[in-house]
This record gives C-alpha cells, structure tokens and sequence, in this order.
C-alpha cells in the first residue's frame, strides 16, 4: 500500500529558449515558454522534493547573473526567478520550513534542477540527498552543471547518497532509471492515495510533443539519440502498464492544466 499523501507541483521560474533545447535538431528558431518545476511529495515516512529548481542569488544578482548566464553561453538568457518561485516560499505557504524536508531526490544535476540545493541548506534544510552514481561520475564536464550548486556556504563538497539503478525510497515512490539526457537522469513513479498514479519524466522529456511523438531531449548525453528514445518509451510502457499520467516537465501548455499551489494532488 502507497505511504503518499499528497504531491504539489512548485513553480521555480519561467525560462524562454529555442526549442531545439526541448526537441532534438526540430524547431530551431522558435521561441518557447517553459515552467522550471519542483515537486513536493508528503508521505507517512516524511516529505521528499523531486528537484530543487534554480539558484535565485545567479539569477537576480547582476554580477553573478553576467557570470553564470552570458550571452555567449546562454543565448536566451537567465530565467525569470521571483521571490515567491523560491522553494523555502512554497513550503512556507504549506506551514512548512526547510528543515521539514526528509529526503531530496536530484533527477539530474543540471542547474535548473539542482541550482536550489545551497539555498536549502542555508535555510536548515538536512535532508538526504539522493543521486545516482552515473550523473555523479560523468557530470564534472558537463557545461550545464555549475559545480559550485553542489557546494555548501563554507564552499565544502554536499554529501550525496550515490544510488545504482532503480530503487523504491518508500512504499509508493519509485526511482526509474530513464538515461539519456544525461547519464544518470532518474525519473519518478508516485502512487497517489485516491487518484492514478504519476509519473515524473523529469528531463526525459521536456514537452507533450516529446513523449506523443518519441523525440529525444535537444541535449544528449554523448549524442546518444537512442538512449534518450528509449527512456520516453520505457516512461510510456509503464504509464500504460500502471494506469499513470505521464507529466513532461517543461511543457508551459501542461503546467497551466495542473493544479494551481498550494492545490495538492491526492
């Protein structure tokens, strides 16, 4: 029987980039809107947040936002990130604080997904940090990890739980293994209570179009166009198996159909 009470998707910020970003070598030259999501799972063994979104002080701070997102790097731009798209805001709309989260579950270590994790610390947040093994090993080059979100204030390593492959963290919530946009990229299976399942593709893909049309992520962990088409496949089998609603995780289209926080999902 599923431990899950309740799950709530969290705004983090809007990004607008070329679709190609999302599709692989389709839409170059046309301009999206994209929601950076976080998502919150209480359960009866604690509450577990499936990403952490982005770093607010990168993108609101002129200097380290020149830093981090120049233009020669990042075309379209930082995303927008206001005060009450902060994760420490979301929980405290819920009576909650950062320290009320158990378990923090990094889909991948990209720094829209990861970028929060400082942030949380700093607000008393010691919650485990899950990770699998491979996104560990073969993150150091990759240019959209920002090695200093994994750090802590006093500049020293976080500690990561390294994973290998898939695994249930409680009763109802399950790690799946969808490589390809990067090595390790995990997705999410989540029995809820009263409705059908949920299956988080994470960055496995970001739009409908994705999944309805087998199209790989625009970035490919060493090009590899098949891993990627695998995943989305895989995530589709199992939604199908399971009776779950498969969620891509940037589709603007699909974040305006969910529900609106602090509405959770039962």
């Amino acid at each position: 029987m599923t431990q899950v009470h309740k799950l709530w998707p969290l705004l983090t910020a809007l990004q607008h980039y070329d679709k190609s970003i999302s599709t692989y070598q389709r839409g170059r030259g046309q301009l999206i809107e994209a929601p950076i999501l976080a998502y919150l799972i209480e359960t009866a063994n604690g509450r577990i947040l499936y990403d952490v979104g982005c770093d607010h002080q990168k993108i609101n701070h002129p200097q380290l936002r020149e830093r981090y997102f120049n233009p020669q790097d990042f075309p379209a731009g930082a995303p927008e990130m206001n005060e009450d798209q902060r994760i420490p805001h979301h929980l405290a709309r819920l009576g909650l604080t950062a320290a009320d989260v158990d378990v923090i579950f990094i889909g991948h270590l990209h720094w829209d997904h990861a970028g929060g994790l400082r942030e949380l610390r700093r607000c008393g947040c010691g919650a485990e940090l899950h990770l699998q093994h491979d996104e560990w090993m073969h993150s150091q080059n990759d240019p959209s990890v920002f090695p200093d979100d994994l750090l802590d204030e006093e500049g020293q390593a976080l500690q990561f739980k390294l994973h290998r492959g898939e695994y249930e963290l409680v009763p109802g919530v399950q790690a799946i293994a969808t490589p390809g946009h990067t090595a390790g990229h995990m997705s999410m299976w989540i029995e809820l209570p009263k409705g059908p399942p949920v299956l988080l593709a994470g960055d496995a893909a970001d739009l409908q179009e994705n999944i309805d049309h087998d199209i790989a992520p625009g970035g490919l962990w060493q090009g590899n166009e098949a891993m990627a088409i695998d995943s989305i496949r895989k995530l589709k089998k199992m939604a199908k198996e399971t009776g779950a609603h498969l969620w891509p995780n940037h589709d603007i289209d699909f974040y305006r159909g969910l529900h609106t926080f602090p509405r959770a999902y039962e």
